[in-house]
């Protein structure tokens, strides 16, 4: 089977890139494609979006469209599957799948496709390996780090930065978006190697593990 997974930033690619293979193991292919970030559903999302803007959300319902027509070609020769992931933020999570839902079922044919949603954002399928974060990170703070409660709304990057960088996330804002960006791909890249897929606390994650294997 294939798998098309939609992330909405680099470090959720980075992540990915490393962590499917320890799903999916040797008999599947996938691709982890990554946008410039969230951007939102269009309001009519029937019309066509200019392909230059390169949001996740902005580019969806074109997305899931190209890949209907493309999936429905071999579907029975090789499945295929989209598998959108994006971070909750402080959106209200029920709400948010619903919107999702509208823009798939817009489309015939449609991709089989599946949404799943970091709670509250990528960090915390990180943080849901802790033992993964203290070999990647032996100076790590435990004090920070063991009063962190999976999928909690916390701030979630703000958190491991504090656990992890020196001075922590105040320190590392001060340095600008574009930094906290490049540092969130190097947790990725430094992290995801020793994550354990089947015994990481974080039910996000773990939701996006199973429904994979659940295709499969």
């Amino acid at each position: 089977m294939h798998f098309e997974i939609l992330v909405e930033d680099l470090s959720g690619k980075r992540a990915l890139d490393i962590l499917m293979p320890k799903i999916l193991g040797e008999q599947h292919t996938f691709n982890v494609k990554n946008y410039r970030g969230i951007g939102r559903i269009p309001k009519n999302f029937t019309n066509s979006t200019d392909a230059s803007k390169r949001f996740l959300l902005s580019q969806l319902p074109r997305l899931l469209r190209g890949y209907g027509k493309t999936f429905a070609g071999y579907h029975s020769t090789y499945p295929a599957a989209v598998i959108l992931v994006c971070d909750l933020d402080d959106k209200c999570l029920k709400t948010f799948r619903q919107e999702l839902f509208d823009v798939l079922n817009a489309w015939h044919p449609k991709p089989e496709t599946r949404f799943c949603i970091a709670i509250e954002e990528g960090e915390a399928w990180l943080l849901g390996d802790i033992s993964a974060i203290k070999i990647a990170y032996p100076k790590a703070k435990d004090n920070v780090l063991n009063g962190y409660e999976n999928d909690s709304i916390c701030g979630t990057w703000e958190l491991l930065a504090d656990a992890v960088v020196i001075n922590g996330s105040r320190a590392l804002k001060r340095r600008g978006w574009q930094a906290v960006g490049m540092q969130k791909s190097a947790w990725a890249e430094n992290i995801a190697p020793h994550m354990d897929v089947d015994a990481n606390a974080s039910p996000s994650f773990r939701y996006f593990r199973d429904k994979i294997r659940d295709l499969i």
